[in-house]
């Protein structure tokens, strides 16, 4: 019998709506709250958040070849969710509307600032690399960008940091109200993507496919290639995170949904072409329309899929997010991780343990 797959699409507005009615107090997520998981007769719901992007390959080729299905087996209701950025994401982990989510480290990050620690763990990575600044053609560096405007997907999100904290190592300011030396505007990816063939804005910082896109149909160019920032090129794009309630009431449903991720993987890995047509595949399932071949031809090559979750480049990150006023500078992130389960998926499947 396999589990039954309710695709919601749309879902972010009235997520949105929920936080706004149900609140998002710190650690509101440990309390038995209308619309938690429901379980009868040993039957769990699991509600998975995911973005339309590349970058979460995984999570698609898991939703698309039936991995997750699979693994969570048949007393799991699998239902996932797609939102357009981590920040959206993370207010429906605080309203419980989902249970887990693919995310990027920044709004991990504030998310376990938030709350105090006590709302979310980290229990994989998921993806490295494929996010660039890509420009209009005249400009040639950071100053030509001066009394400009550059997108990201949303305030906070990863690819935020990353801009500002860029722009203020090149000797540029930002502020989070949209001033400074260059305007950061928080754009849909799609939006994004309009504005610059639009020639509304210069350039923006995005993650795959949207940034070979940009590239591609916008006919820009690469500024900055987010991998050339980091040692040996390597940093967390996306990674699995969970309600810390969810963990600790259903470890074994966790388990298998982490045995689905790390099959995922896997599969991608040892079957690239068949892994970007299921992408693709699933990409048009909520688009309505899938990538253009050249674009996740090229796009694919930029990203390195792992269930490492690249715990320092995680840090360094929140460092990047503090410097630029987004995080509070008195934050610790002792216990973010809790790779326990990972672990013992990778040591049953004779793979290494990964570390925090």
């Amino acid at each position: 019998m396999r589990m039954q797959l309710r695709m919601r699409t749309g879902l972010v507005a009235g997520l949105l709506a929920a936080v706004t009615l149900a609140g998002c107090g710190s650690g509101s997520s440990d309390k038995k709250e209308a619309g938690s998981v429901a379980t009868s007769g040993g039957k769990v719901t699991l509600r998975l958040g995911y973005f339309n992007n590349i970058t979460h390959a995984p999570a698609i080729v898991g939703l698309e070849k039936g991995i997750f299905a699979e693994k969570l087996g048949p007393n799991v209701t699998l239902t996932p969710s797609v939102f357009n950025a981590g920040p959206a994401a993370v207010e429906a982990i605080f309203s419980s509307a989902i249970d887990a989510t693919f995310v990027g480290p920044n709004p991990a990050i504030n998310a376990y600032a938030k709350s105090n620690g006590s709302a979310v763990r980290i229990i994989s990575g998921a993806t490295s690399g494929g996010a660039f600044l890509v420009v209009s053609p005249q400009v040639n560096s950071a100053a030509d960008l001066k009394g400009k405007k550059v997108a990201t997907p949303q305030l906070g999100n990863t690819q935020d940091v990353a801009l500002r904290s860029w722009l203020k190592d090149q000797g540029l300011k930002t502020d989070t109200q949209g001033g400074g030396d260059v305007n950061i505007v928080p754009q849909d990816n799609a939006q994004a993507l309009e504005a610059f063939k639009a020639g509304t804005i210069a350039g923006a910082w995005e993650p795959e496919p949207w940034a070979t896109r940009m590239v591609q149909e916008g006919k820009g160019k690469i500024l900055v290639d987010e991998k050339t920032l980091w040692p040996g090129g390597q940093f967390v794009t996306t990674q699995l995170m969970v309600r810390t309630a969810f963990l600790k009431e259903h470890p074994d449903t966790v388990q298998h949904l982490l045995e689905g991720q790390v099959a995922a993987v896997d599969f991608i890995n040892a079957n690239p072409a068949e892994a970007k047509t299921l992408t693709n595949q699933g990409i048009q399932k909520i688009a309505g329309k899938g990538l253009a071949q050249p674009v996740i031809d090229a796009a694919w090559g930029n990203m390195t899929f792992t269930v490492d979750p690249m715990a320092s480049s995680l840090r360094t990150g929140a460092d990047h997010a503090k410097a630029v006023g987004l995080l509070d500078a008195g934050t610790k992130l002792d216990g973010i991780y809790d790779l326990t389960l990972l672990n013992k998926v990778l040591k049953a499947a004779h793979k290494p343990e990964v570390h925090s």
